[in-house]
């Protein structure tokens, strides 16, 4: 492979360390990686308590699992200390880390990549800091552990892809939690990788395509004809080649316009849905809340999807559900968009237990005047754009809790206790 027309930078790819129990292990005074705690949410949100985190030595001791273990797989261990989640503050504590990070990059080549990781261009800038991008990323390290008493583990690359790599491969399992891969080094850091699934974007059902084609690991990866990959799996074919040699010719900088934009969310319920009239409420309230959205951002919907995925049912593989859409009369109203929803819902469902459900919006039009019917009186319909304004008004100022509808009261509704969380959990706050 002739890498001489490849992008070629200096990239950092910054992982906070078990993040949730680290802010939780330094707020008590305690060594991160020496503590035992675990970050688990409430029993009524995620049921049965869901663990969001563990330390290092929380999971190395008792073989637990962030976003895996529940609460039944604890350990009856008087040194393991379990605390709910606060959002609020890992949130503030991730703004907090990538201020640092601003302090060795510009602020346009600083991308927080999620709650606990950060991609950093310092192509143009580690020459400011230092001798070689290890020893950058070292002071990074010091700075953020001396300020905010957090480890960072940092994998370095040409591009982002190899940075990524180097992160989650070779960096957490590094005593200085540091790790590089270049182009020159891809045959020894790439190609020796034997599990598929430990490669970023390479998940099971990719690793069972790639196993029918006789593909076990990177090395059979990176020497199969790509055309051949391009055939058999399309475009993700030609991309599962390119990163197998370490090829990533992605542009942070450009600016990503989704074709098609849509308003709408998601939620895990907190135990198996049996019954219809329970499902169909948390339906409503979604479509509640998706209506609320669109008239926030004055946009209408001419599409209205709905995705319902069954309770697990043994391997991940074999769990089902589906997912429908359908045109309407651009709208913004509430029980229009349900109306819709429930038509398809009860088309659809077979009696299946229930545990996530999606609704989304699409094919928005920006709203620019009141679509009148022949059918409804004008004053009804004039009333009705008023109190859906009124609703929304009360609750921009007082808060989702301060104005219901009375199905948010019925027997497995999720509305309220949803409308406190932050990311799905207890916000809890920001301070220390």
């Amino acid at each position: 492979m002739d890498y001489r027309k490849e992008p070629h930078g200096v990239y950092f790819l910054i992982d906070n360390k078990s993040f949730y129990a680290s802010v939780e292990a330094t707020l008590r005074g305690l060594n991160p990686l020496k503590e035992l705690l675990v970050v688990m949410s409430e029993a009524d949100n995620a049921g049965s308590g869901l663990i969001l985190a563990t330390s290092p030595m929380a999971k190395k001791v008792f073989h637990l699992k962030a976003n895996v273990s529940r609460q039944r797989d604890l350990p009856q261990d008087p040194r393991l200390i379990v605390v709910p989640p606060r959002m609020n503050l890992y949130i503030k504590r991730n703004l907090q880390i990538n201020n640092i990070f601003r302090e060795f990059a510009a602020e346009k080549d600083v991308w927080p990549y999620s709650i606990d990781e950060s991609i950093i261009d310092m192509t143009h800038s580690w020459k400011l800091f230092g001798d070689s991008p290890k020893q950058v990323a070292r002071l990074i390290q010091i700075k953020v552990r001396k300020e905010l008493g957090l480890y960072t583990t940092v994998g370095i690359g040409d591009n982002p892809l190899q940075a990524k790599i180097a992160l989650d491969i070779y960096a957490k399992h590094n005593p200085e939690l540091i790790a590089e891969i270049h182009y020159q080094t891809v045959p020894e850091k790439i190609w020796t990788i034997n599990e598929l699934t430990d490669v970023w974007s390479i998940a099971k059902r990719t690793k069972k395509r790639l196993n029918r084609l006789g593909i076990h690991n990177m090395y059979e990866l990176a020497h199969v004809n790509p055309f051949y990959l391009k055939q058999e799996l399309g475009l993700i074919g030609e991309q599962l080649f390119a990163i197998s040699w370490g090829i990533d010719r992605t542009n942070l900088s450009d600016e990503l316009k989704p074709k098609n934009h849509s308003i709408g969310n998601s939620q895990v319920l907190p135990r198996d849905y049996f019954n219809q009239a329970e499902i169909e409420t948390v339906i409503k309230e979604m479509g509640q809340q998706v209506a609320s959205r669109l008239r926030h951002h004055h946009k209408q919907a001419g599409c209205i999807s709905l995705t319902v995925t069954y309770s697990y049912s043994g391997d991940d593989s074999e769990r089902g559900g589906f997912s429908v859409a359908r045109n309407i009369d651009v709208t913004d109203k509430d029980w229009e968009i349900n109306q819709t929803l429930i038509y398809m819902f009860e088309n659809y469902w077979q009696g299946q237990p229930v545990r996530n459900l999606a609704v989304y919006s699409s094919k928005l039009v920006t709203k620019v005047a009141q679509q009148l019917d022949f059918f409804t009186p004008i004053k009804t319909q004039c009333d009705n754009e008023d109190k859906l304004a009124v609703i929304d008004q009360i609750r921009a100022r007082y808060g989702f809790k301060s104005i219901v509808y009375a199905n948010s009261l019925l027997k497995g509704g999720t509305a309220i206790n949803r409308s406190s969380l932050v990311g799905g959990h207890n916000g809890g706050n920001a301070y220390e």
